[in-house]
């Protein structure tokens, strides 16, 4: 930091060049600037570069010439080279002029430079590949200085080739340990790669055994090891089965990443054979590798898996097949989730719900049609998780089963597949069974599907409120309310006046909620308030108070003078505190004059004074549009004279002052 500091003359400059610097790159030269243009603006920044401008305007210059420069910058660009300070900024523009001039020039420095100006030398040489430049960095592999010895190693391998190759080579041998003899054996590996890209793979194979077998830190050791079997192709199947045999952790390591990336059905039969000779702790991440590979032999190696051998094997293999499998795994899988293994068979359901194919869903039908027991109770889930449609005739049957798992599964299934037609059959399904259990399900997934289809639902439920029994009464109330709409609210309505004391009390505590769900729903209004005004248990009319301020509140298609309307028609009728507070709330944001008005005669109610005086300094506080100044000014003055309070009463007496 203190070097940029002083490159750029303190922090003013350095936060002007980091913000040119961030800024995004300007596009390469259209044809609007035309080669005489484009020379002239060349000369200008040659020019900076050699005035006496300030390091920073240099620094700034160099960048541009990555745009601008050609050849003839490069005369500019060089003596920059020795610069300390501009070095860097020199070298960025020198590795992006195209042509001959910047190698030449880069070489040259090569033989002047020493230390960190002649490690940025190297580091240049190196991202341009210049060729020419393989003796120069072939004699400093035995600078005095570290650092120059493994930038030129590491130079070396990336510019590649015959000659690069043999110093490295050399070099390895007699390169002393620690820095520089790894430097030269990544660069031996990056030579390597670029020979096996290029084809030529017996020198690859030659490098790669040559690191493997030097004395050299463990990454490069690896390194060579990977690209030894690579470069062999399928004769470095040994090698790999080597290293996933060996005890120690990287080189096992190693051996699963390249067991990944050698390609070849041979080596894929070899590692499936080794799956079942391997130790169980090692099995898991073989079989992992194994299945990552890019072979259709695969499939058959982690289906067996999954079949056999250690629980935590079969389970990863089952996971596998999420995204290998298909039809041919059904029969395995559906084995594997009806057997005892708790969570082994819920990774098998996992997969069976993800397997692409329409001929997995067709299997899986027709298993459903033919299965019994725990294997029906599975493949009944299966079809909910996979939205098999089709089979919504067979779960209708399987509702009815003997066995309790199938007809629980069936049920749940209906409420999240169905459609009206369903809701239908699940209330039939009510009206025959008197168990406990089984009406908690079928009430469950009656109310989820009324929940999902609405008011298609309700011609279906509508028998339930014809029903004998208050229970079954009492459960269409609950899903006519789910569903919603017109004719449910009538049916829930209706059921005020129903013979069965619990049934109204359900039909009240329905209505009363009823605009939490459905607040568009305005007839629900006349009902609430009915309720509110006069029903026949004090619970009723709480109930009906706080279900109409609620359509009050959440009625979206009520004006704000409305909503004040309808609360002052509800006032006369409240007597509890708590619901003259819910009152009060309903309008206490509303930035109407009749909201102001209301709270300002609830100030004369001893028991909601205090907050009908809170609700005015909020809202006559500030300026709002429909509201007059007078307005507010005798809201807040009734405050200051009403309120018991300290703090509210200063507040609005501020308040006061600031509108006069």
């Amino acid at each position: 930091m203190r070097l940029m500091k002083r490159l750029v003359g303190g922090w003013t400059g350095w936060v002007a060049l980091l913000a040119l610097l961030l800024a995004p790159r300007p596009a390469a030269a259209g044809p609007i600037e035309d080669a005489e243009t484009l020379a002239a603006k060349q000369r200008e920044l040659i020019h900076v570069l050699q005035s006496d401008a300030p390091p920073q305007e240099k620094a700034i210059t160099c960048k541009r010439l990555v745009i601008y420069g050609t050849a003839e910058a490069v005369p500019a660009l060089a003596p920059l080279l020795a610069d300390p300070h501009l070095a860097s900024w020199a070298r960025i523009a020198l590795e992006a002029i195209p042509g001959d001039a910047p190698d030449a020039a880069l070489r040259e420095a090569l033989g002047k430079l020493q230390g960190n100006l002649l490690v940025g030398v190297i580091n240049s040489i190196a991202y341009r590949r210049e060729a020419k430049a393989v003796d120069g960095l072939a004699a400093k592999l035995k600078d005095p200085e570290a650092a120059v010895a493994a930038a030129a190693a590491v130079a070396l391998g990336r510019i590649g080739g015959s000659p690069a190759i043999a110093a490295l080579e050399a070099a390895l041998a007699s390169a002393p340990a620690g820095e520089v003899r790894a430097a030269v054996a990544q660069g031996c590996v990056l030579a390597a790669e670029q020979a096996l890209a290029q084809g030529d793979a017996a020198t690859a194979t030659r490098l790669y055994d040559t690191v493997r077998g030097a004395e050299v830190p463990k990454e490069r050791l690896l390194e060579g090891i990977r690209g030894a079997i690579l470069a062999r192709g399928s004769a470095g199947l040994p090698l790999l089965l080597e290293q996933l045999r060996s005890t120690d952790k990287a080189r096992f390591g190693i051996g699963l990443r390249t067991a990944r990336e050698l390609p070849g059905r041979d080596v894929t039969e070899a590692l499936a054979a080794e799956l079942g000779r391997t130790d169980s702790p090692r099995q898991t991440p073989l079989l992992l590798a194994l299945a990552d590979r890019q072979d259709d032999a695969v499939l058959p190696a982690v289906l067996h898996a999954a079949q056999s051998g250690p629980a935590s094997l079969r389970i990863a293999a089952v996971g596998a097949l999420a995204r290998l499998g298909n039809g041919s795994c059904v029969p395995a899988l559906i084995e594997a989730a009806t057997g005892p293994d708790t969570e082994l068979a819920q990774a098998a359901i996992s997969t069976l719900a993800q397997l692409p194919g329409a001929e997995v869903d067709a299997d899986l039908q027709t298993r459903l049609g033919q299965a019994t027991g725990k294997t029906r109770e599975v493949l009944i889930a299966l079809a909910g998780q996979r939205r098999l449609e089709g089979a919504l005739p067979l779960l209708a049957a399987a509702a009815e089963d003997s066995d309790a798992g199938v007809r629980g599964a069936a049920v749940a299934t209906l409420g999240t597949l169905g459609h009206s037609e369903q809701a239908a059959d699940l209330v039939k399904l009510l009206q025959k069974t008197a168990n406990n259990q089984d009406r908690a399900d079928l009430e469950k997934a009656l109310l989820a599907l009324s929940g999902r289809c609405g008011a298609s639902c309700v011609p279906a439920l509508l028998p339930l409120m014809r029903s004998e029994e208050p229970a079954l009464r009492t459960i269409g109330l609950h899903a006519l309310a789910s569903a919603g709409g017109p004719e449910a609210l009538a049916a829930v309505r209706a059921g005020l006046e129903d013979k069965e004391e619990t049934v109204q009390d359900e039909a009240v505590r329905t209505l009363s909620t009823w605009p939490n769900s459905w607040p568009e729903d305005a007839g629900v209004a006349e009902p609430l308030l009915a309720l509110a005004k006069s029903g026949k248990k004090l619970s009723y009319q709480v109930l009906g108070v706080r279900g109409y301020l609620q359509f009050v509140r959440e009625d979206k298609k009520l004006s704000n003078e409305e909503r004040v309307a309808k609360v002052k028609e509800l006032l006369p009728v409240l007597q509890r505190p708590e619901e003259k507070r819910l009152a009060l709330a309903a309008v206490a944001n509303l930035p109407t004059a009749g909201a102001l008005e209301l709270l300002e005669t609830a100030t004369s109610d001893a028991a909601i004074a205090e907050d009908a005086c809170a609700a005015l300094v909020n809202l006559a506080g500030k300026d709002r549009p429909g509201i007059a100044k007078e307005q507010r000014q005798r809201a807040l003055q009734a405050v200051v004279e009403k309120s018991q309070r300290d703090a509210t009463k200063q507040r609005a007496e501020t308040l006061l002052q600031g509108l006069k």
